[in-house]
């Protein structure tokens, strides 16, 4: 039982790790989609600098996210450097299992599962969305556009002629 304890005490750091780094990486590309919209003249290495030297936060990981910006100061997301990459991919095995293992526990850990929906959300090719498109045309005729043929543009379909003994 020693083993296994120990075990998962590691993959839940392994978690938190992940989850702080996805934390940042939501955070500072929010404040970036501010600073396009409402065209603030920000450096996030800068902001990460400062909350290093006197905010509440004072975390370390603020040194590397600093150097994320010093190497690309116009990176779109802290997932999208190398560094982050690295650590994100080699914690992502644990951070799976603890939210897992959590889930089957029924222990709610809402962060760390937002983390984790949040970092396959932003490094998924498709997304479930295609789904909400399809039930939006179904109800409303919004159209969609199919997956395997884009340059067919959007589109709408009777659905009750594609669903046997489906009715409005």
């Amino acid at each position: 039982m020693g083993a296994l304890r120990a075990e998962l005490i590691a993959a839940i750091g392994d978690a938190l790790y992940a989850s702080k780094i996805c934390s940042y990486a939501q955070g500072m590309s929010l404040i970036a989609a501010g600073a396009r919209e409402w065209n603030w003249k920000i450096s996030l290495r800068e902001i990460a600098r400062i909350w290093k030297g006197g905010c509440i936060i004072r975390a370390l990981l603020l040194d590397p996210i600093m150097q994320a910006f010093e190497r690309q100061p116009k990176l779109p997301n802290l997932l999208l450097d190398s560094y982050f990459q690295a650590r994100i991919t080699a914690a992502a095995p644990a951070w799976r299992k603890v939210v897992g293992v959590a889930a089957s526990l029924g222990i709610p850990v809402p962060a760390i599962a937002a983390s984790l929906a949040y970092f396959d959300s932003y490094t998924a090719a498709l997304l479930p969305q295609n789904l909400t498109q399809a039930q939006r045309d179904f109800f409303g005729a919004h159209t969609y556009q199919r997956l395997g043929h884009p340059e067919a543009g959007f589109i709408h379909s009777d659905w009750n002629t594609l669903i046997p003994g489906s009715s409005r």
